[in-house]
């Protein structure tokens, strides 16, 4: 039986990748279970560094699997939505970065993991689609309706939720929905290059860094001020800050141990 779950690690680069694309890379319970497994998983190997979340076949992900959208009472509805959520609470927790490889159809619950990423990295003819309003259900899935007005604005993601209309890759990166749009022959050098270069650096700056990106999303500015004079007075105290400036004085490239 093949796999729904591919992992693969390279020089400190964790790689999921959803494999069933027969079915679009459709999300059913036993891959959300996988997927959040090997989320958590790498978030306690201090051997992974960064970690690519990719979908097989000719798409990213189409979202939840609509199989399973079968009759439940509503307390076995909400522990189910609540549980479709658990891949994006520990993408949410990783103190390392995750990047989103976006190929084909975005969409969905797809479009939910690829938000919760700290990058999203799509080829020219990717496509994102917020869609369940066509099926009478809230546009809300899987946390577009946290990730995407914070990203692109409200306005922006009003128009796509309620309208569920396909955004393609230019007008997804001139909305700030992706980091960048390649052709589809460099997705996996891209993908790679941005990887590695986060992977290269300190693991302790990539963390306070992440933690506060994230935790400035529900404060106030003298609370994101207080994590920010916390985070760097750890990070100032580190081996890794001396690594930096003695590399940076020396003319050479830093090497971090974290």
């Amino acid at each position: 039986m093949t796999a729904k779950l591919l992992i693969e690690t390279v020089s400190g680069i964790r790689r999921l990748t959803l494999n069933r694309p027969d079915k679009l890379n459709a999300i059913d319970v036993e891959l959300l279970d996988m997927l959040t497994d090997e989320l958590y998983a790498a978030k306690a190997d201090d051997q992974v560094l960064a970690v690519v979340l990719a979908g097989s076949g000719n798409s990213f992900c189409a979202g939840a699997d609509i199989g399973q959208m079968i009759d439940r009472t509503p307390e076995d509805w909400e522990e189910t939505v609540d549980h479709y959520l658990d891949p994006i609470r520990a993408i949410s927790s990783l103190d390392k970065a995750v990047i989103a490889r976006c190929h084909g159809n975005v969409f969905g619950g797809g479009l939910g993991l690829a938000l919760a990423c700290d990058f999203r990295v799509a080829t020219e003819t990717a496509r994102f689609c917020a869609p369940f309003v066509k099926i009478a259900l809230a546009g809300c899935d899987m946390s577009s309706g946290y990730f995407l007005p914070r990203l692109v604005g409200l306005g922006r993601a009003t128009d796509m939720m309620m309208t569920g209309r396909t955004v393609d890759a230019a007008e997804a990166l001139s909305m700030g929905l992706v980091s960048r749009v390649v052709p589809e022959s460099d997705l996996d050098d891209a993908v790679a290059a941005l990887a590695t270069r986060l992977a290269d650096g300190s693991p302790k700056t990539t963390a306070f860094t992440k933690r506060a990106i994230r935790k400035s999303l529900d404060r106030d500015m003298e609370a994101e001020f207080d994590y920010e004079i916390f985070a760097q007075v750890q990070c100032l105290q580190s081996p890794d800050h001396r690594e930096g400036i003695a590399a940076f004085r020396e003319g050479r490239k830093p090497v971090f141990r974290g």
